[in-house]
Order: C-alpha cells, then sequence, then structure tokens
C-alpha cells in the first residue's frame, strides 16, 4: 500500500490502519498522524516521511442513549457527534473545544483529535476533563498490534488504564481506530454570574468560594481589565464569571444561594441562558486570542496557583495578557518570553505548552529525571521505532 511517490494515506478501515503501520513499522518509515488537522501547528513532526489521515474513518457505530454510552471511529467530526447527541437531550460532557479559528486552521476538529489531545471546556470544572469520559478504545500500536482497552465500562481487564494514557498522548503511542465514550444529560438551561473589577488573586478567591459553594459551579473564569475590554465582551473592567447549569428552578435556586455567597466580592450581575451559552463558548474558543499573531501559551495548574501566572509575567518587555478558565486551573497567555512563561508555570506547580508561535521552539517543555524515564519507557514498549508523530511532544 505504500510506495515513494505516497505522501498522504486515508485509511477507510481499522484493517488498512494496521496494513499501513505494518509496512511502516518494517521500513522504519516516519509517521504523522492527524485527524482533521486542525491541531498541526501544536508540536512539529519531525520530518515525516507519510502523513495518516484518519478523516475516513468517520462513523458512528453504536449509540445508546439510554446508557448514556457512543461508539464510534476516531474520524467522526465534533459537530456531527455533538448534533447526534442532543438530539436526544445528551451532550458530549467535557465541551470539547474547536480551537481551529485560534490556530488558524480550516480542517473539522475530529472525537480522536479531541481525545487524543485531552482538550475540554470550560465545563471540565466539574465533569472532568476528556479523559474521565474515554471509557474505551481500539488501535494500532508503533509496533503494528492491534489491541483495546476497555469497553463500555470503566474497568481494565488488564489492570492498566490505558485509556488515560492514551488520552494527551498526541498519537504518539498507538493510531486509535475506535473510541467508546460517556455522554451525559444536557443541562436544561443555564445562567451565568458576573463579578467585576476583582484583581486576579481576588477573582481566585472568589472562584474558590463559588466552588465550595453547594451550587455545582459548572464554569469559571476570569477575565483580566485587558481581555474584558476586547471584543466581543467590551466590557470596562476585568470581569469574573460562574456558571450554573441544570433545570429552571434549580437555577435559579442556586443563582440566588451563589449571589449571596459572593456579595462581599462587590456587584453581582446575571446573565440569562442565551447570553450565558455565548459567552461561555468564546471562553471555551479562546475568541479574544484569535486576531492576535502573538505566542500563545496554554498553562495547566492548580487552580489557586493560577493567578500567580499573570502576576509573574507583570512587566516583562514586550507585555503579556492573560485569560483564566477552570477556575484558574487553565490560563491562556499571550507572551514572547518563553523562558519567563514556563519558569512562572513551573512555579505554580504546573506545564505550559506553546500552541500558536515560534515553529523553532519546542511546543512541549521537556521531561526531566524519573518522568521522562518513564515516558520513554512506555513509548518504547508502543513504538520501539518511534514511528509514530515523532518529536511531536519533544
Amino acid at each position: 500500500m505504500l510506495d515513494e511517490a505516497t505522501r498522504l494515506l486515508t485509511p477507510a478501515t481499522p484493517d488498512e490502519v494496521l496494513e499501513i503501520l505494518a509496512e511502516a513499522a518494517a521500513a522504519q518509515r516516519r509517521i504523522e498522524v492527524v485527524g482533521g488537522g486542525t491541531k498541526r501547528s501544536v508540536g512539529k513532526v519531525e520530518r515525516p516521511e507519510l502523513t495518516l489521515s484518519l478523516a475516513g474513518l468517520d462513523a458512528v457505530l453504536d449509540y445508546a442513549p439510554e446508557e448514556l454510552v457512543l461508539t464510534a471511529r476516531p474520524g467522526a467530526k465534533l459537530k456531527d457527534l455533538e448534533k447526534l447527541v442532543a438530539s436526544e437531550g445528551q451532550m458530549l460532557p467535557f465541551e470539547p473545544p474547536r480551537l481551529a479559528k485560534l490556530l488558524g486552521a480550516k480542517g473539522e476538529p475530529t472525537l480522536g483529535g479531541a481525545l487524543a489531545a485531552n482538550l475540554s471546556g470550560p465545563r471540565r470544572i466539574r465533569a472532568g476533563a476528556a479523559r474521565d469520559h474515554l471509557l474505551g478504545f481500539a488501535a494500532v500500536s508503533g509496533r503494528a498490534e492491534s489491541f483495546k482497552a476497555g469497553g463500555k465500562v470503566v474497568k481494565n481487564v488488564t489492570g492498566y488504564d490505558l485509556s488515560k494514557l492514551m488520552a494527551g498522548s498526541w498519537g504518539t503511542l498507538a493510531v486509535m481506530t475506535e473510541v467508546t465514550i460517556k455522554v451525559l444529560p444536557k443541562p436544561k438551561t443555564e445562567a451565568s454570574l458576573l463579578l467585576f473589577g476583582l484583581d486576579d488573586r481576588r477573582a481566585t478567591q472568589a472562584m474558590a468560594q463559588a466552588l465550595n459553594a453547594p451550587v455545582e459551579v459548572s464554569g469559571a473564569a476570569h477575565l483580566p481589565p485587558a481581555i474584558a475590554a476586547r471584543a466581543p465582551l467590551k466590557a470596562e473592567m476585568a470581569v469574573t464569571a460562574l456558571r450554573l447549569e441544570g433545570f429552571d428552578k434549580s437555577v435559579a435556586a442556586r443563582v440566588e444561594t451563589l449571589r449571596e455567597a459572593l456579595k462581599a466580592f462587590g456587584r453581582v450581575e446575571r446573565l440569562d441562558a442565551a447570553l450565558s451559552r455565548g459567552f461561555w463558548a468564546q471562553v471555551r474558543e479562546v475568541e479574544v486570542f484569535q486576531k492576535d499573531a502573538r505566542p500563545l501559551w496554554r498553562v495547566s495548574t492548580p487552580p489557586a496557583s493560577g493567578w500567580r501566572i499573570g502576576e509573574a509575567l507583570k512587566g516583562q518587555e514586550g507585555g503579556h495578557e492573560v485569560l483564566y478558565d477552570w477556575a484558574g486551573g487553565l490560563v491562556w497567555a499571550q507572551s514572547d518570553d518563553a523562558q519567563a512563561v514556563r519558569a512562572a508555570a513551573r512555579a505554580a506547580g504546573g506545564h505550559a505548552a506553546l500552541w500558536r508561535g515560534e515553529a523553532a521552539l519546542a511546543a512541549f517543555e521537556p521531561l526531566e529525571g524519573a518522568l521522562s524515564a518513564l515516558t520513554a519507557r512506555v513509548k518504547a514498549a508502543f513504538d520501539p521505532h518511534g514511528i509514530l508523530n515523532p518529536g511531536r511532544l519533544g
């Protein structure tokens, strides 16, 4: 199936994926694995000889709304899956972001791509990450061996949670050919409460208090003044937002409980369902940074430490701007100073990845010590010749 003139490969079945990887492994050809291609710019693959596109593996294999389980090929488009489950009053609980406009990509984001990158939207603060909803999968390793893990249950018979290992591996361990995910009922309505004028540290305190209140917050974000002033929000001061979802009466009651809990933080305003949905879509897709070409960093850190990222970057040459999601557990930071961003992330107990910017920089910070050794052993077990997305993770 492979020859010297072949560059782009688009298998239509899992058997074709196995055949491609068998021939590539035998010849030790380096493969770039893509889904919709929307995140190809994040972590450049080193000198790929072949591009394996999973766009042709686009099908829903089984959907059991009564069991809250969906099985699909990895090339299934997120927009199609969301439309399907919405027809049954359900949703993809990890609220996967598209980010195509943010990254200047033209493709359609896929389920496999979201899982491979472990991407989650603002609901992660309550519902968990993408990996928490991946029940099982079928895949072909870099050894050209087909294998399965999990299924329509959370337990793995092998004793290893391979689903969580695959989520966030960016296609460097194996090529998924089938995935089973958990879905959840879609909330009947939502509302958001907004606080104004808080600095980053005070906003973190407000978000923490809200998350500790008995109201089930499903989104918590903070937009500092420079970010809040941008389109589409165009606010006159910093904005801190908290989302509540559920049945009408439940949301109404929890809004009042949360409003009372937050009164020490100043004026509180409410966004009703339509405006709330629009606001959180903007946060999820990082709209405020879509038209800005400066390097953009995705920083993961404990929520209580998120404010330290913005604090550490204040006054740096060239300036900086930050957006806090997941109550500060996810920080999007625009900055030209890679060393400063990564130092700030480490100091806050997290790590930073370059999602848009200078190609010469490694997107993912190199691992060190025991973690580096463990990662190398895992990679060797799944892909000993290093043919799958070589260099993608640094």
